[in-house]
């Protein structure tokens, strides 16, 4: 009898009658003791189809039918797009994850799926973090090698009579040279509250002070700042190319340029101006122009590094091999005390996967922080490990390179980064979403957040399914390594 109602549910779903259908499906169930899973699932694909769809009842149904089959892919799958319409989005992560590995990934629909709710889900999430996130200084490694992009200017002199709030921003600047950038955001919020008794000053202080704020996210906090320092100093060239920074972030590239034109018109010799503005250049792809302003900026000042860097990486971009590796080499020699000629040289000798040059550029820019005045730049520690495994496989060396890097720079979001991605590659998937969470904490930015969720999200729906799956763990190894 209950496949005779079973049949005929099938016949009224074929035209659409999808009351009906549900109605004989249920008899199907009413008239047996041990239900068929497929006749909760017909049910609910009735409920799917009703105006409006019954989304809770498909949710009920399939959560039946998964209980006689967890293997019911097709169960599984419309479990998925009900959670989905109810916003349920790591439910239905779990269940199109499920499905994807269940289907040996040969399921087309579920795998664009799991890539829809993820960034559904990744989004939600990164909304609802910054909405009350407390604004926090990045790393060390991120803040110091944001500095070190400006060359050093003289500190500006003080009035006769200086106010509290003028030394208070010595103070600070003196904190900001000695790399202390907490206590110089400190003193330099300090001395806006005391009061900056003359012009440059203040404008030095609000320069500063929305420069921290742009590290911290506070695109809009940076801005007000950074323009209000251009009033005061409307020759100011570096909030003028800090705003053009702002701009770029809030995707607005002909205002960025415009403060460029606006910085050259009052200072057409400030070697900064070109090399930020190559810098955004180098974002938009346009390397051959980055590249001009590059060469602009050496012209001006050669003893600024990063413009050589920047201009040997342009040339690399532009396909133009020979000059690249020809501007790095003239870039060694004239700066062999400095670790970051070898460490972006190492980056493009692991680009073309010329292994072991890459890692002895990446020991000698180490050998290089290691001489200087503590703490290091550990970007080289994990360019290393991330060459040492590409190279050998060697998992182990590249952890403890990341490992040390983060020993010290407890913040450092690449070597976050890498370990999760070398945890998903042993599938030591409770450690990914450990890395990853951390990861999500560690974020600058919204596009920051939202890909380090998106890997966190997938991580854990995958340590979800081998908890529910544990014989499925194989399979679960191939889509681990996929993410990598």
């Amino acid at each position: 009898m209950a496949g005779s109602l079973k049949a005929k549910g099938n016949t009224a779903y074929q035209q659409r009658k999808f009351a009906q259908a549900a109605d004989l499906y249920t008899r199907a169930i009413e008239v047996t003791p041990k239900p068929e899973p497929v006749f909760y699932s017909n049910r609910a694909a009735c409920y799917v189809n009703m105006s409006p769809p019954k989304h809770d009842l498909v949710v009920a149904d399939c959560d039946s039918a998964l209980a006689l089959d967890r293997n019911y892919v097709k169960a599984l799958n419309r479990r998925a797009g009900a959670l989905e319409q109810l916003g349920r989005y790591e439910e239905a992560l779990r269940d199109f994850t499920a499905a994807t590995i269940l289907d040996k990934f040969q399921n087309e629909n579920a795998a664009q799926a799991v890539e829809r709710v993820l960034k559904k889900l990744s989004s939600e999430k990164a909304t609802e973090i910054l909405a009350t996130r407390e604004s926090r200084l990045p790393s060390f490694t991120f803040i110091s090698a944001y500095f070190a992009a400006f060359r050093t200017r003289p500190t500006p002199a003080l009035p006769e009579e200086p106010s509290q709030g003028d030394n208070t921003l010595i103070l600070g600047l003196e904190a900001l040279a000695a790399s202390n950038y907490a206590h110089a955001l400190t003193l330099i919020s300090e001395s806006l509250e005391q009061g900056v008794s003359w012009d440059v000053g203040r404008a030095e202080a609000l320069n500063l002070r929305g420069t921290f704020k742009f590290l911290t996210g506070d695109i809009n906090g940076a801005k007000e700042d950074l323009l209000a320092s251009i009033e005061l100093v409307p020759g100011f060239t570096q909030s003028l190319v800090k705003v053009a920074s702002v701009h770029m972030e809030q995707g607005d590239p002909d205002q960025a340029f415009e403060c460029f034109e606006e910085a050259i018109k009052h200072n057409p010799n400030d070697p900064d101006i070109y090399y930020h503005r190559g810098q955004v250049l180098f974002i938009m792809n346009e390397f051959a122009q980055a590249a001009e302003n590059y060469t602009r900026s050496t012209e001006i000042d050669d003893q600024f590094v990063f413009s050589h860097i920047q201009l040997a990486v342009a040339q690399y971009k532009s396909d133009n091999l020979a000059n690249s590796m020809a501007t790095f080499r003239r870039t060694l020699k004239a700066f062999p005390t400095r670790s970051e000629p070898q460490n972006y040289y190492g980056e493009l000798l692991l680009d073309q996967q010329r292994f072991q040059d890459a890692v002895e550029k990446f020991d000698r820019a180490i050998e290089l922080e290691k001489e200087k005045p503590p703490p290091m730049n550990v970007l080289p520690l994990v360019n290393k490990g991330l060459a040492v495994y590409q190279w050998k496989q060697d998992i182990g060396a590249a952890e403890s390179c990341c490992e040390e890097a983060l020993q010290i720079d407890p913040e450092c979001e690449a070597a976050v980064a890498t370990l999760a991605q070398l945890s998903l590659q042993q599938s030591k998937i409770a450690r990914a979403v450990e890395m990853f969470t951390r990861q999500a904490e560690l974020a600058r930015s919204e596009p920051e957040l939202v890909n380090a969720l998106t890997y966190q999200y997938a991580s854990y729906s995958q340590m979800e399914f081998l908890n529910a799956y544990p014989e499925q763990a194989k399979a679960l190894n191939q889509i681990a390594r996929g993410m990598m």
